[in-house]
């Protein structure tokens, strides 16, 4: 016998999404194509990117609450967001949802740093480094003095999508995060791996691991892990390549 106590199963990992309408590609967090498994969205209104990254993300704390909530009451059982600028946010919506909460990229910081060999330090290429704050390195339990670039004064990328213009040059965009990961690379010799913090980066992480041959990390993989734990692949008894049965 099957048991319920929800209404949508099948699709366990719920995305509270800024209100933008700049086009997603394949590999955005915000492109439903990107995930392997069903995920279920919700549109936290008036929560655009400028007011998240160079704004104020507190002031956006009970709309995200609410959003997280409807997600958890039709069936998620953990909740990511679509900005690393929320990770400030990260303990109260856990508190709050009642579910494990990935509120960003960069959480994946400290841990990678633990992965790396005695010398080698993890990077952070982020959509503003102007922004981007010890308040936020501290909320994912970053050290302060971890090297960061950003994609502030590219061409494209940072322009384009914190003014949630309309159309994207993404030829443009790709080499401006390309472009952040080198300068990265050359003022910090010892890099050893880079997270990506914006959710818009991921189509270009292959492009950043090609140009800097380190390991690049961000909220593609992030979630990927975290589904993996939301809803275990089951495994069946049989060997398949074992020898002839007795």
């Amino acid at each position: 016998m099957e048991h319920g106590g929800k209404t949508v199963f099948g699709a366990t990992l719920g995305i509270l999404m800024l209100e933008t309408e700049f086009p997603r590609i394949p590999g955005d967090i915000g492109n439903a194509t990107t995930w392997p498994f069903p995920v279920q969205y919700r549109i936290v209104r008036g929560a655009t990117p400028d007011k998240v990254v160079r704004g104020d993300a507190e002031a956006q704390l009970g709309a995200f609450i609410a959003a997280g909530r409807d997600l958890v009451a039709h069936g998620c059982d953990g909740i990511a967001t679509n900005c690393g600028f929320l990770v400030p946010l990260q303990d109260r919506m856990a508190d709050a949802l009642g579910v494990p909460v990935a509120s960003s990229s960069l959480m994946q910081v400290a841990p990678v740093q633990r992965m790396l060999p005695a010398g080698r330090k993890v990077g952070i290429v982020t959509i503003s480094a102007a922004s981007l704050s010890e308040e936020h390195l501290c909320a994912a339990g970053i050290a302060p003095q971890t090297p960061v670039a950003g994609t502030d004064a590219g061409r494209e990328f940072t322009a384009r999508i914190l003014s949630d213009a309309r159309s994207i040059d993404f030829a443009l965009a790709r080499a401006d995060v390309v472009e952040a990961a080198l300068r990265l690379q050359r003022e910090c010799p010892e890099l050893g791996a880079i997270v990506l913090e914006c959710t818009n980066m991921v189509p270009y992480a292959a492009d950043v691991r090609r140009a800097t041959g380190l390991p690049v990390f961000s909220i593609y993989s992030y979630l990927l892990w975290f589904q993996a734990a939301l809803m275990p692949r089951r495994f069946g008894p049989e060997l398949d390549d074992g020898g002839p049965a007795a």
